[in-house]
């Protein structure tokens, strides 16, 4: 009876371990690329505005525009993927594609890639299927606008997600320890003070990226993109999309470790003094323990092959109307 039971009620965390190896395979590399091709450099059409769509800044930005950053800014699995390497999993209905047309910028270039961390700014980054160059390397001085999104990869952030559901497997199965294992782990026992360290020098590598970028393309306009909200703020609203193999306060926990990677990102940007876009105010109710349709983060069990806990569609388009709407701020 006792086997039956405690079977019964790993079921829900173990489920939870599933993802927390999805997880890790997601934010690696880009998985299986749908062939739809796309050049990395396009000529943008401008999308004529519809009432939903931001307008553009009164003073018209110009290119050429370099968009760089990790598989939140690639658009990991979004249809139309394309781009080389195809395993950077770039989509040309990403963030900075839908921000080039919307702006009519026609020199656009897209080197963002899946799994980027910032010393792929200045390094070839090898992915499952081919190379990416430096993502610095297209910039130049005459380069007009850069967006940036990175930083999440350094600080190990769906690590923490990963760990959360493997110490709660631990503690589900053995009974013992904190009712939030996961936050137990960071701040008393085995990691304590581990999600700090890598914070903290994720933020020095990334002022040196912001040094570099302003170095290299000295008239543009740069603009550090946050990541949007993965969880609400009530964890309990997460019950039907993530069960209870996760401890609703370590949900917290995790909650509480992007909005400090989200502060870390603002406050390097101003101290750089380049532009911080804020994608996770405005993505709050859009989560991914929302319904289909309405959430902007997919779910461990994602939707229709799209990458888990990553931005979808709506997602992206989110995340562009936040980028016009600090570029109108700014001009």
């Amino acid at each position: 009876m006792r086997r039956r039971r405690t079977a019964a009620a790993a079921a829900p965390v173990r489920a939870a371990l599933i993802g927390a190896v999805l997880l890790g395979t997601a934010g690696c590399g880009a998985g299986a690329a749908l062939p739809t091709p796309g050049p990395d450099r396009a000529s943008a059409t401008p999308a004529a505005p519809t009432s939903s769509s931001p307008t553009p800044s009164a003073t018209p930005v110009t290119g050429p525009y370099a968009a760089l950053g990790d598989s939140y800014t690639s658009g990991l699995r979004i249809p139309p993927q394309g781009g080389s390497p195809q395993g950077c999993g770039r989509s040309g209905a990403n963030y900075p594609s839908l921000v080039a047309r919307q702006l009519g910028i026609a020199d656009f270039t897209d080197v963002s890639c899946s799994g980027a961390r910032t010393g792929d700014l200045t390094a070839v980054q090898r992915t499952d299927d081919g190379t990416n160059p430096p993502q610095l390397d297209a910039l130049s001085a005459a380069t007009r606008l850069v967006t940036l999104g990175i930083g999440g990869n350094d600080a190990g952030f769906l690590d923490v997600l990963g760990r959360c559901a493997v110490e709660n497997v631990r503690h589900s199965l053995t009974g013992q320890g904190d009712a939030a294992p996961c936050r137990a782990y960071y701040t008393t026992g085995t990691g304590r003070g581990e999600v700090q360290r890598k914070m903290t020098a994720t933020g020095e590598r990334l002022t040196a990226a912001l040094g570099e970028i302003k170095r290299r393309a000295p008239q543009a306009e740069v603009l550090l993109v946050g990541y949007p909200a993965l969880l609400p703020q009530d964890p309990a609203r997460c019950a039907e999309t993530l069960g209870s193999g996760i401890a609703g306060a370590d949900l917290g926990f995790v909650t509480e470790q992007e909005q400090e990677l989200n502060g870390m990102l603002r406050q390097r940007a101003e101290a750089a003094g380049v532009g911080f876009v804020d994608t996770y105010a405005s993505s709050a109710g859009h989560d991914m323990c929302e319904a289909a349709g309405t959430r902007w983060i997919e779910p461990l069990a994602a939707d229709r092959g799209l990458a888990p806990v990553h931005p979808n569609a709506q997602g992206q388009q989110g995340m562009a109307a936040a980028v016009l709407a600090a570029l109108r701020q700014q001009h």
